[in-house]
């Protein structure tokens, strides 16, 4: 038989309240536990284990993917847990690509001269540069009325179309909207790259990105170590 643990050594352990071990159980974060006769909750050294790996698995993916993960594990459903870990992954994956999505458009924006014959061919209408940054188009309108973005307008038909320039002011917008920067930053950002045809600024704060994306893949990486540890424990993996 398992040792048995008192709910409020196995919050003080954890560093969290006894209502939060509570909810972590009602949303599958920690496995189902058992009653005594009396009606109390038992828990156990296996309750343990799995807020060990919960709070691993939160710091580097966060807990709605850490409820997605432990509550699939918990239902013996591992497929869905690692399913929901490798979409974590990937969004990781994702970000890694729009970095460098951006420092390409960025060294194509410098040495691009405004009157290059080559620029005709690249305005986009508004769908497609949502497509191509992640966004909906009426995000790109919001950004447009706050100044982040100077569509022209296609005397044929009216519509919004994108130079080169304006689709790469809509990536670097649509990379540091995704790490939290006010709109009042970001535009001012661009209206420096605008301005002084310098993207320093913006390299700058790529770099940084780089290397939050560094941390977190080791965060991650953690957090993986610690889910095959639990799934160990329980039986689940070799």
């Amino acid at each position: 038989m398992r040792d048995r643990l008192r709910v409020s050594d196995l919050a003080r352990a954890a560093g969290i309240s006894v209502q939060q071990v509570r909810t972590y159980v009602e949303t599958g974060v920690l496995p189902p536990v058992d009653r005594t006769p009396s009606g109390y909750r038992v828990f156990t050294d296996v309750h343990a284990e799995a807020l060990t790996a919960a709070r691993q698995l939160a710091a580097g993916h966060g807990w709605g993917t850490t409820r997605l993960v432990l509550s699939a594990v918990h239902a013996g459903d591992l497929e869905s847990a690692l399913a929901a870990l490798d979409a974590s992954h990937a969004l990781l994956h994702r970000e890694r690509g729009e970095l460098a999505a951006v420092r390409d458009a960025l060294k194509s924006v410098v040495t691009d001269q405004p009157s290059h014959p080559a620029t005709a061919h690249r305005r986009l209408r508004i769908g497609q540069v949502a497509r191509a940054v992640g966004v909906r188009p009426p995000v790109l309108r919001l950004w447009e009325s706050r100044g982040l973005l100077r569509p022209e307008r296609d005397p044929a038909t009216g519509y919004r179309v994108y130079p080169r320039t304006e689709q790469v002011a809509a990536r670097i917008a649509a990379l540091l909207r995704r790490a939290h920067h006010p709109l009042d930053t970001i535009g001012a950002v661009l209206e420096e790259l605008r301005t002084s045809g310098s993207p320093d600024r913006v390299l700058e704060e790529l770099t940084h990105r780089e290397r939050d994306l560094h941390r977190r893949s080791l965060q991650r990486l953690q957090a993986s170590a610690a889910l095959h540890a639990y799934l160990r424990y329980r039986g689940l993996a070799p």
